[in-house]
């Protein structure tokens, strides 16, 4: 077998590979492309193959390179990026060179076990993923949700919020300002940049393969929930809502109109991501609705036995700076900023 590199951006050979195999949203050329769009980050992918030149496995990755030092990952900003390699003999040849750089080298896995076999990579952190089976019938899934998901979407209904799919930049906008305020207030966490969001829309949603869906109240958008759409699949990426109005219940409201949009569209399950391990509330929430629960694997390969002086420095200095900005008394706009210059640092 041979391996290339390629640009999965536009790179035929990695079309076919994850047209042809399981992959997620995370391996579309569209990701990559917001990835690329937002962050200007280098990325490639190792494809390894056959005599015949058909594409039989391969590997995503993002090589950054700034004040926190040089590092390799499988994928900046993803929930998860398996390798899409089904044998222990492909996922050697596709690390060799990823290895042989001798820089950091990270990947976060769902669906894959071999990476977690492989004694080079430590397991340094994990994440929850839920997910929601949509070929059942809608009546049937409508039984499925807990009771309490039930009894918030008859409320949301009865109280007038009203959900529907956002035509223009307009509505994205009021719904990243609700998404910085939900990072900012309640996580103490900086936002992606508005930018990144306005790739995906361009990537993604004016292409056909995602929506935004917002929730509406008293003729002011009061949450959303933005869908991206990739082969079967109808992927939850971001959520946010005001906090003022969640005794309406837009949230709940949102996703049931969102396994009603993915039905529509014949897609066959609900990916509703990643969730951190310590995020009891979120993990409940999502449970209302899954019917299955997994592990996400954060693994990592230090050939050097740990983070350089330098990079040490920089991650205790980032949370400092989020911190000050996030501080209540810090305008919207200046975290809105602090965001857009820093968050391409938190990988």
């Amino acid at each position: 077998m041979n391996i290339v590199c390629v640009d999965p951006r536009t790179d035929i050979l990695w079309q076919n590979l994850v047209e042809g195999h399981r992959s997620d949203a995370f391996h579309s050329p569209g990701w990559m492309r917001v990835l690329a769009d937002t962050y200007d980050f280098d990325v490639c992918a190792y494809v390894l193959l056959d005599e015949a030149g058909e594409p039989k496995a391969g590997i995503p990755f993002g090589r950054i390179v700034d004040v926190r030092g040089e590092r390799i990952v499988t994928l900046p900003f993803s929930d998860y990026c398996d390798p899409l390699a089904g044998e222990i003999d492909h996922w050697q040849r596709l690390t060799e060179p990823l290895v042989g750089t001798h820089s950091p080298f990270t990947i976060r896995c769902l669906h894959n076990s071999l990476p977690l076999a492989d004694s080079r990579f430590k397991l340094v952190n994990k994440a929850k993923w839920h997910g929601l089976d949509l070929r059942s019938d809608l009546d049937t899934l409508w039984s499925g949700l807990h009771s309490s998901a039930r009894r918030a979407i008859k409320k949301a209904q009865k109280q007038g919020v009203v959900v529907q799919v956002a035509q223009d930049m307009e509505a994205l906008r009021a719904f990243f300002e609700l998404h910085l305020g939900v990072r900012k207030y309640k996580y103490h966490l900086l936002a992606q940049p508005y930018r990144f969001f306005e790739s995906i829309w361009r990537r993604f949603i004016d292409e056909g393969h995602g929506a935004l869906m917002v929730a509406t109240y008293e003729r002011q958008i009061i949450g959303g929930v933005l869908f991206l759409e990739w082969k079967d699949g109808l992927y939850y990426k971001f959520n946010a809502s005001a906090p003022n109005k969640l005794n309406v219940r837009p949230n709940d409201l949102l996703i049931w109109e969102g396994i009603q949009y993915g039905k529509a569209r014949s897609l066959t399950y609900l990916d509703f991501g990643l969730s951190d391990w310590d995020q009891e509330g979120l993990v409940r929430y999502k449970r209302k609705f899954a019917t299955e629960e997994k592990t996400i694997s954060f693994l990592r390969y230090s050939p050097n036995g740990g983070p350089t002086q330098q990079a040490q420095q920089m991650g205790s200095l980032l949370p400092q700076l989020t911190q000050l900005f996030t501080d209540e008394t810090v305008p919207d706009q200046v975290t809105e900023k602090a965001g857009d210059v820093l968050y391409q640092f938190f990988v």
